[in-house]
């Protein structure tokens, strides 16, 4: 039985996200996953008596139920850490108790982010200062699944598009998902 991961992230803002899907599933389905983003080029269709937001929604939430495991972009989204809707859909797998995998296109930890962010006027405030690649509580959700959040490993940073900590992240929550199968 194949493992259905739900690919969330902000990656369905790219303009190019319908061909951004598409290789991602298919390097989901190298590994023995099937993976489901979440996009919306149909919505409008689907959005008969909801307003088109709350179609979203409820598409999506439907889509997770139907998911065994996340795949997460948790690559820094209009701030210091990670694209909020995708955060949302992380604490959704948590609650539920299904493993949570991140990856982040940036190896810059959480605190310089932050500390970029702020500025000087608030270097007096107490951040994180763990060296994680995002807030604490991201991170535990994260390692819930069995592995740490991917980041480059040569420490350059990536557009939130590149596809190749994903598909490090996708390998190891294929061999993680087939581990758990084998016990």
């Amino acid at each position: 039985m194949t493992a259905t991961a739900y690919l969330a992230g902000p990656d369905v803002f790219l303009p190019n996200a319908v061909e951004h899907a598409a290789r991602k599933v298919e390097i989901c389905r190298r590994f023995g996953l099937q993976g489901l983003p979440p996009l919306n080029q149909d919505i409008e269709t689907a959005a008969k008596a909801l307003d088109v937001w709350q179609s979203i929604y409820e598409k999506d939430i439907a889509m997770m139920e139907r998911c065994d495991i996340i795949i997460a972009n948790l690559t820094p989204f209009g701030g210091a850490s990670a694209d909020a809707g995708t955060l949302i859909e992380v604490g959704w797998f948590l609650g539920r108790g299904k493993p949570i995998f991140g990856y982040s296109n940036v190896s810059e930890s959480f605190e310089q982010r932050m500390r970029r962010q702020l500025g000087d006027g608030c270097a007096n405030l107490g951040i994180e200062g763990f060296h994680l690649p995002d807030n604490l509580m991201i991170v535990g959700a994260v390692s819930s699944g069995g592995c740490p959040i991917f980041v480059p490993s040569d420490g350059e940073a990536r557009g939130i598009d590149a596809l190749d900590v994903f598909e490090a992240c996708a390998a190891a929550a294929a061999h993680v998902v087939a581990d758990r199968k084998e016990r």
